[in-house]
């Protein structure tokens, strides 16, 4: 290389540099906080939901002082799904369209949300930015909503979930409360906790469900993972199929540059002791024992009854000793 190339070089890589420091930082639009007397709505963009589960969550919103408004088609059915794609698209339009609607609140996840994200209308979310909840197949909308709209959305219990005074509690703590906060696994779940890979992480968090990640690689609606704080859970999943999945995000996407990994309580992801199998945990400590990033297992949030609320697209930090997620500003507005 002659000196003039050498020169030409520095001078490229200092205008890359210059140019990431210019370029602006994605501010992360924050919906207001949910008040006492709030309307929220109770949509299914999933699938479809027993109407004592409907009921069910319907206490759950007046326990929290909450005013419940159930969706036109949240009681619709179609085969394994709730409604047509069109109405449970209409569901989700109108209440986030809806003026008095301050919230919503999925009733359930299960399967049928990522056959919407083609027909979303984001900037009608965007121009309307409320809380939105759910966990499990209502991963898909949170990640499409987080990357098209920058829309800080709440990974936590679905409406017609088991509400525990810990995950009612946390929910309060995250979405009706101004402020930054720690958030800490339950008692109970201590006992299940493991450290994969010591550490410290700071970064915006993303993430949810194992298998919804997976399917939504190749889509325009998977964000990248690099410097972020990515949680991840699953439920039903044999170590073999964990491990499948696994190999395919870090194969196919940055995941290997995430600036920390936290990992849900897995619910009923063992295989059988007669089964030829590695455990889950040989599993995980596998695949993540090359990454840099650390990486900690069975925080409180999954399919599982007691259950935080994590606001993704929310700045945190995390450590591995400590063992509790320092959300660092509040997740809403007032």
């Amino acid at each position: 290389m002659t000196r003039r190339d050498f020169h030409q070089l520095l001078s490229i890589g200092a205008m890359g540099y210059i140019a990431n420091l210019m370029e602006p930082k994605i501010r992360m639009i924050k919906p207001k906080m949910l008040k006492t007397g709030d309307q929220i709505a109770l949509i299914a963009p999933g699938s479809s939901v027993p109407p004592e589960k409907i009921e069910q969550a319907v206490v759950t919103c007046r326990s929290l002082g909450l005013e419940p408004v159930v969706s036109q088609y949240a009681m619709a059915s179609n085969g394994y799904l709730a409604g047509t794609d069109e109405q449970r698209l209409e569901d989700l339009h109108s209440m986030f369209l809806h003026p008095d609607i301050k919230g919503i609140w999925c009733l359930r996840g299960g399967y049928g949300c990522t056959r919407l994200l083609p027909h979303i209308n984001f900037e009608l979310i965007r121009q309307n930015p409320k809380v939105f909840i759910g966990y499990s197949d209502i991963t898909a909308l949170h990640l499409a909503i987080g990357i098209h709209c920058n829309l800080v959305t709440f990974h936590g219990p679905v409406a017609s979930s088991n509400a525990t005074d810990y995950t009612i509690e946390r929910f309060k703590e995250v979405i009706m409360k101004p402020g930054p906060l720690a958030i800490q696994s339950t008692e109970e779940a201590s006992a299940l906790q493991y450290v994969i890979r010591d550490g410290s992480a700071e970064g915006s968090l993303t993430g949810g469900n194992l298998s919804l990640l997976t399917a939504m690689v190749g889509t325009p609606w998977l964000p990248g993972f690099a410097h972020k704080i990515v949680c991840i859970e699953d439920i039903g999943e044999k170590p073999y199929r964990i491990d499948r999945m696994l190999v395919q995000l870090f194969q196919a996407t940055d995941l290997d540059k995430a600036a920390g990994i936290i990992l849900g309580q897995f619910k009923d992801c063992e295989a059988k002791p007669e089964e030829k199998s590695f455990s889950l945990e040989e599993t995980l400590r596998h695949q993540f024992k090359d990454i840099s990033a650390p990486v900690f297992y069975g925080f409180s949030f999954g399919h599982i009854d007691e259950q935080c609320t994590l606001p993704l697209g929310q700045q945190a930090k995390f450590n591995t000793q400590d063992k509790i997620l320092h959300l660092l500003e509040s997740p809403t507005n007032l």
